[in-house]
């Protein structure tokens, strides 16, 4: 692994490094319109978001609630336990941090698949609508964030590798970003109306 001297202590470096956040800022700002757009609407018709989010099983969205903030866990020790230069112990974190994003993919599809069966997709009707466009553009977040994950794994895992601790920063932010985005997702989406 690349050591590169850092100077964490510097308000002008964030941990990554400046791009990933202007990206997770943009990315925050792309859900918080989507979201502010649902709230308008849900003020247009009312009735409709409340009996369609009705029809929402928030027993799935607080387990995957639970999943994601537990792998969010796992890359912040992760993290830390490469710093302290235990590259074993961060490899078996990692490895616990991409299963529980994984587990969250598999419920959510379990999710997606009976909200197809129901006959409820993107054209539903409007709050559903909402509900497939936001929560399908944050899967593919973790999904991307998986991607980065297992290259960040394998690039540590290499015994000359030029993978830095700014790479592993930049990756553990991305993630810790796709955690944030879900935990405005769920109660707006499965609580609000």
């Amino acid at each position: 692994m690349q050591t590169q001297e850092i100077n964490h202590k510097n308000i002008y470096y964030p941990p990554g490094g400046i791009l990933i956040w202007i990206i997770i800022f943009l990315e925050l700002i792309t859900f918080g319109a989507g979201l502010i757009a649902m709230v308008y609407y849900s003020n247009q018709e009312p009735e409709l978001f409340h009996n369609s989010s009705l029809k929402l099983n928030t027993t799935y969205g607080m387990v995957n609630t639970m999943l994601l903030l537990t792998s969010g866990f796992f890359m912040a020790i992760s993290v830390t336990e490469l710093k302290k230069g235990n590259k074993e112990r961060f490899k078996k974190l990692l490895v616990f941090t991409m299963l529980f994003g994984c587990l969250f993919l598999y419920l959510k599809g379990i999710e997606y698949h009976e909200k197809l069966n129901e006959g409820i997709s993107i054209g539903y009707n409007t709050f559903f609508s909402f509900y497939w466009m936001l929560t399908l553009f944050h899967v593919i977040h973790v999904i991307v964030g998986l991607i980065i994950l297992t290259s960040v794994y394998f690039g540590v895992k290499k015994e000359n590798s030029n993978t830095s601790m700014e790479d592993v920063e930049a990756s553990a932010a991305f993630w810790h970003m796709c955690d944030l985005i879900w935990i405005i997702l769920f109660p707006i989406i499965y609580l609000l109306f």
